[in-house]
């Protein structure tokens, strides 16, 4: 499947997301803070990444599912577009809802509600698992009878609307505000205030929201982010911290029925204290030190570097094979995982550059690149390695963090 196209919407986000920033500073807004912004794009890095190299695979679902069990045999009309419409942004409430009030689903959206800001950066917090967990929603579309290519095209124009809620710039939208989801009501979805929690599920129609009784208007200025916040840059934490909370409030139940509970539970009913826990297990810090200027500017240009480069591989992706695709995901995952570590200060970033630097040198071996030299590289640094790792690992960490 061909899909060149898809490429040009991170160019066209980006330009949004500079607008949006430039807006807000001649309205003397602040509304970005720079790691916030930078751990934002990196998981849409990997979002869009991973899309890409699946939108085959669920097509293919898709089709299987409405040749196979389709109820009724759709046509493309426009009565049959706008009933599709209809039913993708009536399932989409229903997917929405049930994350935010099952602690099973909730672990594959918190990433989407982690960030304190609100601007167009957060539209990219969206997670692989997400992905897939919607798609067991859509298959409903298929089932009824709609062909993959509608619910495809559907999809993509259904998917763009959202990223330009996320911000705060733009004000109430008169007439709109009464059946589209505007700015002003995903301010409310976002927001942690008491009065908020647990509202304005609408992707593109608010009318599903009140028909259903969870809708809320923006009155009070909102407060962004989680109800207790997560404050971590890590790529690995924000991914991994609610599944990990939720085995260890399963692991002190003592019962089946009681560890079901938790697993279907509500958000609401999980004990504070599982994300302590966790921090503790794992180490996490809350509020790392500020940065130095010229880590900032490496890590910028890090995510930089990955934009155009999955700019590169989305456009070209045809024409690569399973362990082109394999190497780039790993050094898309491990560049980003880096720039999560770098802005924690972790100690380990350095084994994570000796593993990106090692699928580069695999990278060269495929790209028929002189077998004798790039053998030469690796064993040389394999045998660096094993003889004086923590010499050239303190060495570097005291070059990077200046210790």
């Amino acid at each position: 499947m061909d899909h060149k196209y898809l490429a040009f919407a991170i160019p066209l986000f980006l330009v949004f997301m500079f607008l949006e920033y430039f807006v807000s500073r001649q309205k003397k807004m602040q509304l970005f803070d720079l790691h916030r912004s930078i751990a934002n794009v990196s998981i849409g890095i990997l979002e869009r990444l991973t899309d890409i190299l699946t939108v085959a695979l669920l097509y293919g679902v898709y089709d299987y599912l409405q040749k196979n069990f389709g109820i009724f045999n759709i046509k493309p009309t426009l009565a049959m577009w706008i009933l599709l419409f209809l039913g993708t942004d009536f399932v989409w409430y229903w997917y929405h809802r049930l994350a935010h009030e099952m602690n099973i689903l909730w672990a594959v959206h918190v990433v989407h509600h982690q960030s304190e800001d609100f601007n167009y950066t957060v539209s990219a917090r969206i997670t692989l698992l997400q992905s897939i967990v919607r798609t067991g929603f859509w298959c409903v579309l298929p089932i009824l009878g709609f062909p993959a290519t509608m619910i495809a095209v559907m999809l993509l124009i259904h998917g763009l609307y959202p990223f330009f809620v996320h911000t705060q710039v733009i004000g109430r939208l008169g007439i709109l505000e009464y059946f589209m989801v505007t700015p002003s009501h995903h301010r409310v979805h976002h927001a942690c205030n008491d009065q908020y929690l647990d509202k304005n599920y609408g992707d593109v129609l608010i009318i599903w929201d009140k028909i259903f009784g969870t809708f809320q208007k923006e009155d009070e200025k909102p407060v962004y982010g989680l109800t207790h916040q997560l404050r971590t840059y890590s790529f690995l934490w924000q991914h991994f911290h609610y599944p990990i909370e939720i085995i260890l409030m399963m692991r002190s139940e003592r019962t089946l029925k009681g560890k079901l509970k938790v697993l279907f539970g509500s958000p609401m009913l999980m004990d504070p204290e599982m994300r302590d826990k966790a921090e503790r297990i794992f180490g996490v810090k809350q509020q790392p030190q500020p940065l130095q200027q010229r880590l900032n500017v490496y890590v910028i240009w890090q995510v930089i570097a990955m934009l155009f480069a999955l700019f590169g591989f989305i456009y070209y992706e045809v024409d690569f094979g399973a362990s082109e695709r394999f190497l780039f995901t790993g050094l898309t995952i491990l560049t980003l995982i880096n720039c999560g570590a770098i802005m924690e200060q972790k100690k380990w970033i350095f084994a994570v550059e000796f593993l990106r630097m090692l699928v580069v040198a695999s990278a060269l071996w495929l790209y028929n690149a002189d077998y004798q030299i790039v053998t030469f590289f690796i064993v040389a640094v394999l045998t660096l390695m094993a003889l004086f790792y923590r010499t050239i690992q303190q060495r570097y960490l005291s070059v990077v963090y200046q210790d």
